[in-house]
């Protein structure tokens, strides 16, 4: 039994990729690079996520061949294509199944409210173009809590793009600030294209896409996290024709799709690109911890 009384301390280091507001800002690709970097290091690395919209509760390893987004939820069914990846509700009980199963560190896919599990560090990723959206907290504006809150418990900050308008508060921050960007992975596909996505700002989606040399005749947004129906692609679908084009979408929401439904659909894949920084510097302290 895990006492909930005080954040749970687990036994191996714990890295939390988190945000200050509701919707999409770019942490799964950050969880896949920092996974992938301790990974080439030599140590068993795994992402440990909510499960969010998913059927199960977990503790769970996640297995993209047996289960689905409905179950486990779309991040998690993603991260689980390029690595190792958990779910759990309850994320001091996940954790330490994970620690049991031989995990030597753990990275939370969000959580940076969560103050149930103890971190070892915690990184808050900021989407350069939409910081704080109006500055208010859920259900005012996107906030999950106020900004010099969130920052105070940052051990770094990684803005991903060009920042729409400054952030007062990181004047006063005394940890890293590091840029980035997500990109790519390659070119966009020959052929005009029509873009469908939910995501929490599906037009950073069509404005990488076209950034790629993508011909895209056609944009169709989706709330963050749509469950896409046959309805919604037969729409799709019969707009392409109309159109001439194939369908595309985020890596995200192709995993979020059945497999009867994905057929033709292209999947387009992104990752990060660290600019002015050095993940050696961030975790430092967990790196001599795990030597």
């Amino acid at each position: 039994r895990i006492e909930k009384t005080h954040p749970f301390k687990a036994s191996k280091p714990v890295i939390c990729i988190g945000n200050l507001t509701v919707g999409g800002s770019g942490k799964t690709p950050v969880v896949q690079a920092i996974r992938a970097y301790l990974t080439a290091k030599g140590y068993r690395a795994a992402s440990l996520s909510r499960g969010y919209k998913g059927e199960l509760t977990g503790p769970l390893k996640v297995d993209f061949n047996r289960n689905t987004a409905q179950q486990v939820g779309d991040e998690p069914l993603m991260l689980s294509c390029s690595g190792e990846a958990w779910i759990g509700a309850d994320r001091p009980v996940a954790a330490q199944a994970m620690i049991n199963d031989g995990v030597e560190v753990i990275i939370m896919d969000d959580g940076h409210q969560n103050p149930t599990l103890s971190k070892d560090f915690s990184l808050v990723v900021i989407d350069g173009g939409n910081p704080y959206g109006n500055g208010f907290v859920f259900p005012k504006g996107p906030l999950r809590e106020p900004a010099h809150t969130g920052l105070e418990r940052a051990d770094a900050v990684l803005i991903l793009g060009e920042l729409a308008h400054a952030i007062p508060e990181l004047n006063d921050l005394k940890v890293p600030i590091s840029y980035g960007k997500i990109e790519p992975t390659g070119p966009a596909p020959d052929g005009r294209l029509v873009a469908f996505a939910g995501i929490g700002r599906p037009e950073k989606f069509f404005e990488t896409l076209t950034a790629a040399n993508g011909d895209v005749v056609e944009t169709v947004p989706f709330s963050d996290h749509h469950a896409f129906s046959d309805g919604d692609l037969s729409f799709l679908r019969k707009l392409a024709d109309e159109r001439d084009a194939k369908l595309i979408t985020t890596e995200k929401d192709y995993v979020r799709l059945s497999k009867h439904q994905r057929g033709d659909i292209l999947g387009f894949p992104i990752s990060l690109s660290l600019q002015n920084t050095d993940i050696d510097e961030w975790l430092s302290a967990i790196l001599k911890r795990l030597t």
